[in-house]
């Protein structure tokens, strides 16, 4: 692997000159995926709306059809079954019933009436509304609280500027990320919430690494206009950006299609999460700093003295 690299030593691709495209591209995106959870929701799991699952093993490929006729017949409310990894094994869902722990009991014992002999019970699991909104509420505080303190960090390591840059692409990150999980009306639970929190230190990884080309090159290179210093540091770190997004990539390639149902949404998450972090760090993140007024130096003499100054462009 040694010398081995995705993209030519010497590339010059054009990001900055196509910023506009790019922030149109973006807030479509963002449009899109707020306009799909106002109207159409999410398919909250039952972590968040609470309800009864029960996974079940079966001697023989399960008959998902006649299952999910006698739970329907039951009058239980929503039912849903799903193939779980194997063709043997399912997972019910069944809505949370009106009463207490009893209620829930009673529903448990006519779905295992309903299936009959012959089925074993792997898992059953009970999650109250109370509980549910109180999981959905730490998820959002989770959520907000990672974005704060990555705004921070970010304030502090570089400047204002490049916070505010970072950030703008994670919450990029993470409304689309709900955007699609609301078009494709995948599960949202707790793994969900793991995954989006798993994608904002992915994301800000990637952020951090041009980041730091970029300041390296504002104190080597004072008199080369900025436009063609950010595109050059783009370009710089370019290869070392899509090498960690290929070799995650191909992991939760493997999670996803062989991992079975358990983590397939949180990998499904996880993939999408990885392919729009690094759009936003490179087309994103960088672009927005020509509109922040960044400084060109920050404390001492630039790198390199003199010579730096007169150098026409960094070398990537």
């Amino acid at each position: 692997m040694l010398g081995f690299s995705l993209v030519p030593a010497n590339v010059n691709l054009q990001f900055i000159p196509r910023k506009t495209a790019f922030f149109a591209f973006s807030a479509l995106l963002v449009l899109v995926s707020v306009g799909l959870f106002t109207i159409k929701g999410l398919n909250y799991g039952i972590d968040f709306k609470g309800g009864i699952m029960i996974e079940v093993r079966t001697p023989e490929a399960a008959p998902i059809g006649d299952m999910r006729s006698r739970l329907s017949a039951l009058g239980l409310g929503e039912v849903a079954l799903q193939e779980f990894g194997q063709p043997t094994d399912v997972l019910i869902r069944v809505q949370r019933q009106d009463g207490g722990e009893a209620a829930q009991q009673a529903a448990v014992t006519k779905v295992k009436e309903a299936l009959g002999a012959g089925v074993q019970y792997r898992r059953t699991e009970f999650v109250g509304p109370k509980v549910s909104e109180e999981l959905f509420w730490d998820g959002v505080m989770a959520v907000s609280f990672a974005i704060l303190a990555i705004l921070v960090y970010i304030w502090f390591r570089f400047e204002w500027q490049f916070g505010l840059g970072a950030v703008t692409a994670l919450v990029h990150d993470v409304l689309t990320t709900i955007g699609i999980f609301a078009f494709l009306d995948l599960e949202f639970n707790l793994s969900t919430v793991a995954a989006i929190l798993t994608i904002a230190g992915y994301s800000i990884n990637d952020t951090v690494v041009v980041y730091d080309r970029v300041r390296e090159n504002l104190r080597k290179f004072k008199k080369l206009p900025l436009p063609d210093l950010l595109n050059d540091s783009i370009n710089q770190t370019l290869s070392r950006t899509l090498m960690t997004s290929v070799t995650t990539l191909l992991a939760l390639l493997s999670l996803y299609f062989l991992g079975g149902e358990v983590i397939r949404d949180f990998s499904f998450a996880m993939i999408w999460g990885v392919i729009i972090g690094t759009y936003s760090s490179i087309s994103l993140a960088v672009p927005l700093l020509l509109h922040l007024n960044i400084r060109r130096v920050r404390g001492g003499e630039p790198k390199g003295g003199e010579q730096a100054e007169e150098a026409a462009s960094p070398s990537p």
